[in-house]
């Protein structure tokens, strides 16, 4: 079994925490755009408090351990790993009360490059504990805004796990994806499931706006979010989110196999 200490040391050396490649320009930009309820990176959460930047800034200290000085403005972003291991705990821990549960539940990630071997073997733990792993939706057609302008993705499901690709990319099945903050995929599977009659998640795992998406629903959700991703973080402190974990998102998708050996131990799940 991976320890507390072993993956702590996992996180830096692989800066999933500590110093990490998100700048702090960047997470800048993005508090400012959230106080500005720039749809963007809202992504699909309604925030009911007013949240201005130096709101932002004092809560993602607190979640993330990322500088709470307004005047600090350049450089590596910073996570905290003991917020990070603190947040994977809790995160094993709904997935245990799932898994206990046989709760039904739906998983999708917008880093399907990246995280989806992570969720994947989340969703065949769940599935081998008598969780249903839901696929509502499957082949629809969801028009996403992307930097391009609108652009019409299909929402497919790979070992469980729900992404959206663009048109043209390889057929059903296949791990490719395209990278997605939107929330429209997740209402577009949740409408799915409540016009069949169910059943509803009765949780929600993923990142960007499968996580924000489902919570401004009502569904309870879990996932991860980065220093740039103020939307999951609010959603925490409003109730909305369940667990926001807070880690890079975008490093090799092997990197993260140590965090799916840590969860499903503290979850129970492991096979």
């Amino acid at each position: 079994m991976l320890s507390a200490g072993a993956l702590r040391a996992h996180l830096l050396a692989a800066r999933l925490a500590g110093p990490v490649a998100t700048s702090r320009e960047q997470s800048l930009r993005s508090y400012r755009l959230f106080a500005a309820r720039d749809p963007r990176v809202l992504i699909g959460l309604d925030p009911e408090w007013t949240w201005k930047q130096p709101d932002l800034i004092a809560l993602m200290a607190d979640k993330c351990g990322v500088s709470g000085d307004p005047r600090h403005t350049s450089g590596h972003d910073v996570i905290d790993p003991e917020r990070t291991l603190a947040a994977l705990d809790a995160f094993a821990e709904r997935l245990q009360v799932a898994a206990r549960n046989r709760s039904p539940v739906l998983l999708g990630t917008g880093h399907p490059h990246r995280l989806l071997g992570f969720y994947a073997a989340l969703a065949d733990a769940l599935s081998a504990a008598g969780c249903a792993v839901l696929t509502p939706a499957q082949g629809s057609c969801v028009d996403i805004t992307t930097r391009f302008g609108l652009r019409t993705h299909n929402l497919d499901y790979v070992q469980g796990v729900a992404l959206v690709r663009e048109p043209g990319a390889q057929a059903t099945g296949c791990a490719t994806g395209a990278h997605s903050h939107s929330p429209l995929p997740v209402r577009l599977a949740l409408a799915a499931a409540a016009e069949a009659g169910g059943p509803l998640p009765e949780l929600v795992i993923g990142d960007h706006g499968w996580v924000c998406g489902a919570g401004q629903l009502g569904f309870d959700t879990i996932g991860f979010g980065d220093t740039d991703d103020p939307a999951l973080f609010v959603g925490e402190a409003e109730g909305r989110v369940s667990v926001a974990v807070p880690l890079d998102d975008a490093v090799r998708s092997a990197y993260y196999r140590p965090l799916t050996r840590y969860v499903l131990n503290r979850a129970c799940l492991s096979q």
